[in-house]
């Protein structure tokens, strides 16, 4: 059976127990019945073959197993798939969430930006009317206070005026649409960092909130809230740990267990815990991120405060660029209370997934249990295999990773969230794995060991335990996400994880208007006029060029010529000089006059030359 058609089969089937469920009272989202109906199908105890076409039989019993786990709400299994879906489906990082919100207010502030941006108003009532649309602008954009304050209204403007007087609309209508959006956010931008230093001057500023301090003190309680949810859940978790160790020590013991679903709520409880320490952790950033914050935003307003004082007026070169340095460290604020209250809801949320476990283990029933039992810590499991080590030279063709060898150490991916790669199959627990054991590569994967013998056991064939994972996975699928084993079963979930997938298919497209244009030439025009394609032209002109060679441009001069050339000559003129001695004297010679005649010739063939001496005697002189 094509792949193509065994999914067409699967959302039919879906869709089938999605109804059925909601016949019986139970609305229950798509991606929730999906995952089901994959689980279902992947667990072997259902005989459940993909590659084969499915009969009309294969597809009731399937949809009758699905509807009866989803309606089964006493099963922790069923608890822990939902809450992994609704965490996929609604946990995002700091990144993601913050990117959001500003997506959302840009949609949010789209009206009043076009309404400012689009027109060029003429007459005074219109720009006007543009101006007061800036105001609302900067008071929706900051979040200080209500349009329909008329406090807040009154403070936005003032601030406004200071910095944007009315008088200055002509020159903001005459930049482009780019330049208006720009010249808009920074204006809001002042605008906020304006009344936050009337506030901390007790110059208005009522309706704006202290941030720094209700963060200051929600978020404490925030990670108090989730401290004690996982302190709850670490005592479940070594509770039922014991339990199923001692039905494992035991066959009396395993016979009075057996119904309780033990494996099922511990590796519910483990998933909670999971989830809770990535909200502490987002809850430990966001402290940090706070007191930076704070001292960044007190400094800046001591600086404002000393540059501004109590002059009548300040070079605004000096103080813009603190208040928008006040105006940036105010929107983190911001960012850090939306972060804190999603983080808030996220933890009341998730708790009701847990309430599954006081209703099939009160504390009564759970305390008789434990009579007799040793109940361990992940702590305490830890300290007491930290003298034990893997021996490298046991092991040939193993490669083992120990703190003292391997540069950070503490940054390795380990598979299986950590926990111990034997236990998983062999034991169906979740036991916390002890890396200074020893760490082993296998196939470029990492996997730590509760215990020495866990380790040497697992290293003499680790393709085997591997697939007994991957087994038990198949019979718990709460598992697959648990352990992070997406990759394993990429056939039935072809995307890595619920959260990529549903935001894959939900997340709205960002549209806009956009144009663009080409120049004709950008780079300089390099045609090359000489070039010919044809290749009989080139014979032709190599012919021309050959020709060309064998013409030749002679001269000669003759006897009869030689006459008629055009001699030049240069001379240099006299110099004076002189000189001055003790005693004048001089003296004159004659200038040497000789002639020469006969030297352009005569008709006779033969050239005959006469000199003449017409120099005067020295005597005569």
């Amino acid at each position: 059976m094509s792949g193509q058609l065994t999914e067409s089969v699967i959302k039919g089937i879906i869709r089938k127990v999605g109804l059925e469920c909601a016949a019986q009272g139970q609305t229950l989202s798509e991606t929730l019945v999906a995952f089901m109906v994959r689980a279902v199908v992947l667990d072997p105890r259902n005989d459940f073959n993909m590659d084969q076409i499915l009969t009309e039989k294969d597809v009731q019993d399937l949809i009758q197993l699905c509807v009866t786990r989803l309606l089964d709400t006493t099963n922790p299994s069923l608890s822990t798939i939902k809450m992994q879906v609704y965490f996929d489906m609604n946990y995002v990082n700091r990144a993601e969430l913050l990117c959001e919100q500003q997506r959302i207010l840009e949609g949010k502030l789209a009206p009043v930006v076009r309404d400012i941006t689009d027109h060029c108003p003429r007459v005074q009532e219109e720009i006007e009317k543009v101006y007061q649309n800036i105001v609302s602008y900067a008071l929706l954009s900051s979040g200080l206070g209500s349009p329909t304050d008329i406090e807040a209204v009154r403070e936005v403007t003032a601030a406004l005026q200071s910095v944007f007087p009315q008088t200055e609309m002509t020159a903001f209508i005459s930049l482009s649409k780019k330049d208006k959006e720009q010249e808009l956010k920074d204006l809001a931008m002042l605008v906020t960092g304006i009344r936050l230093y009337n506030k901390e001057c007790g110059k208005g500023g009522r309706s704006i909130d202290d941030l720094p301090a209700i963060l200051n003190e929600a978020i404490p309680s925030a990670t108090q809230t989730v401290d004690e949810g996982l302190n709850t859940c670490h005592m479940l978790a070594h509770k039922y740990t014991a339990l199923l160790e001692s039905m494992q020590e035991d066959p009396h013991r395993y016979m009075q267990l057996s119904s309780f679903k033990l494996k099922e709520a511990l590796f519910s409880v483990r998933q909670y815990e999971a989830f809770l320490c990535i909200l502490l952790s987002d809850a430990i950033t966001s402290a940090q991120e706070v007191e930076t914050l704070s001292v960044q935003f007190t400094a800046t307003m001591m600086q404002l405060k000393n540059t501004v004082q109590d002059k009548i007026s300040v070079d605004s070169k000096e103080v813009f660029p603190l208040f928008l340095e006040l105006s940036k460290l105010w929107t983190s604020f911001q960012d850090e209370m939306l972060l804190l209250s999603f983080l808030t809801s996220m933890t009341s949320n998730l708790q009701q997934f847990l309430e599954i476990q006081s209703q099939l283990f009160p504390e009564e029933v759970l305390t008789s249990l434990l009579e007799g039992v040793t109940v361990k810590s992940d702590e305490e499991r830890i300290r007491e295999t930290m003298g034990t080590r893997v021996n490298v030279s046991d092991f040939k063709n193993q490669e083992w990773l120990f703190p003292e060898t391997t540069d950070n150490f503490d940054q390795l991916l380990i598979q299986y969230h950590s926990f111990c790669a034997h236990a998983i199959g062999v034991k169906g627990l979740t036991l916390p794995g002890n890396p200074a054991i020893g760490i082993l590569k296998h196939k470029a994967k990492c996997y730590v060991f509760s215990s020495k013998e866990a380790a040497y056991t697992f290293a003499q064939d680790p393709d085997k335990f591997i697939q007994l994972n991957v087994e038990k996975a198949k019979e718990y699928a709460e598992l697959i996400q648990l352990l992070e084993l997406h990759h394993q079963f990429e056939c039935l979930f072809p995307r890595a994880q619920a959260r990529i997938a549903d935001k894959s298919s939900t997340k709205p497209t960002a549209k806009c208007d956009s144009s663009t244009q080409t120049d004709t030439h950008i780079l300089p025009p390099t045609i090359v006029r000489s070039y010919d394609w044809n290749e009989w032209e080139l014979r032709r002109k190599a012919i021309k060029l050959a020709n060309l060679r064998r013409k030749l441009t002679h001269a000669m001069q003759t006897d009869l010529s030689h006459m008629k050339r055009d001699n030049f000559t240069q001379v240099y003129l006299l110099k004076d000089a002189g000189t001055q001695t003790k005693r004048d004297n001089s003296s004159n010679v004659p200038r040497p006059q000789i002639f020469l005649k006969g030297l352009r010739g005569r008709s006779s063939p033969a050239t005959h030359m006469v000199k003449v001496d017409l120099t005067r005697a020295v005597d005569e002189t």
